[in-house]
C-alpha cells in the first residue's frame, strides 16, 4: 500500500470512530428526560448556548495550537476531550455540569480543524482532493452507522436513551487509543514552516536547495531563513482578503453557516416540544436520511457546478437555494405533524449541503493553496460570532424577545429568505450595472 493511501486510511478510521456517537441523535431528548434535573427552558437557553459561546472562544487558539504543536497532540487532546464530555453526561444530573461538559464541546468541535488538516501536513499535494474526500466520507461513514445504531438500539428497546452514552464514550476510548498510531508530523504551515521566503507575493521553498547546484552564501541564507508564523499568517490573510471574490463567498459562506450550527443545535428541541410526538422517536433514522441526501447533494454540487456556471450564475443560484432553504425551516416549525417536521429537515440539510459544496469550491478557486485553512477556518470565526449573535438576540432571556422554540426557528427561517432576497437583488444590479456599462464603452472604443 502506497505511504499516502495507508496515512489516509488510518486518518480516517479514527475519523469514523471520533462520528460514531448514537448519543447524538437523541441528545435533547436525553438532557430533557427523567435523568437530568433541568427544564426543557433551561436546555434551551442555558445549556446549549454556552457550546456555542465556548466553540467560538476557543476556535482561533485551537486552530493556532494545532498548527504549533503539529496536529498530532490536538487530534489525542480532541478524543480525551470526548472522552470527558460523554463520560462525564453519564453521571452529572444537574445545569452546571451541562454546562461545564458545553465548554469542553466547544473544545471538542473546534478541535475538528486538526482532524481535516493533519492530512495536508503529511501528504504530498497531489494526492489533496483523493484525501479530502476520504476523510470528509469516513465522518459521513460515522455518523451514519451511528444514526442508524441509535435508532435500531431504541426501537428495538434494547437500551434506554441515556445508555447511548455508553456507547459513545467507548468510542471514543477506541478513537484515542487509534490515534497513537497516527504518524507523527515533522512540518505544519505556519509555526514550523519549510524555509520559506516572502518576496513580492512569492513563496521560495528550501527544498529547491537540494538540486545540489552551489548557490551564493548570501541567496542560500535568504532562503533557509525561516519566516516567521505572524509574518506568514498575515501574507495569507492579506492576499485572500483583498480579492473581491473571496470576500463575497467568504461572506455567503459565514452567512449560511451561522443558521445551519444554529438549526442543528436546537432542531431536537423542536420536536421534543410537539404535541403529537411518537411513542418512539424518529431521530436517529432522520440523521440517517440527512447524512444521506447531504452526501448526494454534495456529490451533485460538485458534479453539476464543475466549469458549468459561471460565477454570478453560482451566486444566484445560491440565493434561490436560500429562499428555498428557509421555506424547508418554516415547514420544519410551522407544522402540527411532527413528521412533517422531520422532512423539513431533512431537505434542508440536503440543500445546505448542496450550496456549501459550491461555496467551498469557489472559495477554493479563488484562493492560493496554503491558505485554505487560514481563509475556511477565519469564516467559521464569523460564522460562530454571528450563531452567537443568534443566540444571544433570539435564544437568551437578555434581550427581553421571550420568543417560544417554534417562534424562534420562524426567526431563522427568515434570516435564510431575507439573505435569498437580498442576494437576489444584488446579483441583478450587478448584471444591470455590466449591461448598462457596455454601451459606453463601445461609444469610447469608436
Amino acid at each position: 500500500m502506497e505511504s499516502w493511501l495507508k496515512i489516509s486510511c488510518l486518518l480516517c478510521i479514527f475519523g469514523f470512530l471520533r462520528e460514531l456517537r448514537p448519543s447524538e441523535p437523541y441528545h435533547a431528548e436525553i438532557l430533557m428526560g427523567e435523568w437530568y434535573h433541568v427544564t426543557q427552558d433551561e436546555v434551551n437557553r442555558s445549556v446549549y448556548p454556552v457550546g456555542t459561546y465556548s466553540y467560538l472562544a476557543l476556535l482561533i487558539f485551537v486552530f493556532l495550537i494545532t498548527d504549533l504543536l503539529r496536529y498530532k497532540p490536538v487530534i489525542i487532546a480532541n478524543a480525551i476531550t470526548g472522552i470527558c464530555i460523554w463520560g462525564t453526561l453519564i453521571w452529572t444530573t444537574t445545569l452546571s455540569g451541562l454546562q461545564a461538559v458545553e465548554v469542553f464541546y466547544g473544545f471538542y468541535q473546534a478541535g475538528e480543524v486538526a482532524y481535516y488538516s493533519y492530512i495536508y501536513a503529511k501528504v504530498d499535494k497531489q494526492y489533496y482532493p483523493r484525501v479530502t474526500s476520504h476523510t470528509r466520507a469516513a465522518m459521513f461513514v460515522g455518523k451514519l452507522v451511528a444514526g442508524i445504531l441509535a435508532q435500531l438500539v431504541i426501537g428495538m428497546k434494547w437500551m434506554n436513551y441515556k445508555q447511548l452514552f455508553y456507547i459513545s464514550v467507548s468510542s471514543q476510548v477506541a478513537a484515542l487509543l487509534w490515534a497513537f498510531f497516527l504518524p507523527k508530523v515533522e512540518k505544519s504551515l505556519y509555526f514550523h514552516n519549510r524555509s520559506e521566503a516572502i518576496e513580492g507575493g512569492t513563496k521560495v521553498e528550501g527544498s529547491n536547495l537540494e538540486k545540489g547546484s552551489e548557490q551564493p552564501s548570501t541567496e542560500e541564507a535568504n532562503q533557509e531563513k525561516k519566516v516567521p508564523a505572524w509574518q506568514l499568517l498575515w501574507f495569507h490573510f492579506r492576499s485572500a482578503y483583498t480579492n473581491a471574490l473571496v470576500i463575497q463567498w467568504s461572506l455567503w459562506y459565514a452567512i449560511s453557516l451561522a443558521g445551519f450550527l444554529q438549526i442543528t443545535t436546537y432542531m431536537q428541541v423542536v420536536w421534543k416540544s410537539f404535541e403529537n410526538e411518537p411513542t418512539i422517536a424518529w431521530n436517529g433514522a432522520v440523521d440517517v436520511a440527512l447524512t444521506l441526501l447531504s452526501a448526494v447533494f454534495a456529490l451533485l454540487a460538485g458534479y453539476f457546478h464543475a466549469g458549468r456556471l459561471s460565477t454570478r450564475s453560482s451566486l444566484l443560484s445560491m440565493a434561490l437555494l436560500s429562499v428555498l432553504e428557509g421555506g424547508c425551516v418554516l415547514l420544519s416549525c410551522w407544522t402540527a405533524d411532527i413528521y412533517l417536521s422531520y422532512l423539513g429537515y431533512v431537505l434542508y440539510g440536503g440543500l445546505f449541503a448542496f450550496t456549501i459544496t459550491v461555496a467551498s469550491s469557489e472559495l477554493a478557486s479563488s484562493l492560493e493553496e496554503d491558505s485554505f485553512a487560514l481563509v475556511f477556518g477565519f469564516n467559521t470565526f464569523v460564522g460562530l460570532l454571528l450563531q452567537c449573535i443568534l443566540t444571544f438576540v433570539v435564544v437568551s432571556e437578555k434581550a427581553n424577545l421571550n420568543l417560544n422554540v417554534f417562534q424562534q426557528f420562524s426567526v431563522y427561517a427568515f434570516y435564510f429568505i431575507v439573505i435569498g432576497v437580498v442576494y437576489s437583488i444584488a446579483v441583478i444590479l450587478q448584471y444591470i450595472w455590466s449591461i448598462s456599462k457596455k454601451p459606453k464603452a463601445i461609444q469610447e472604443a469608436n
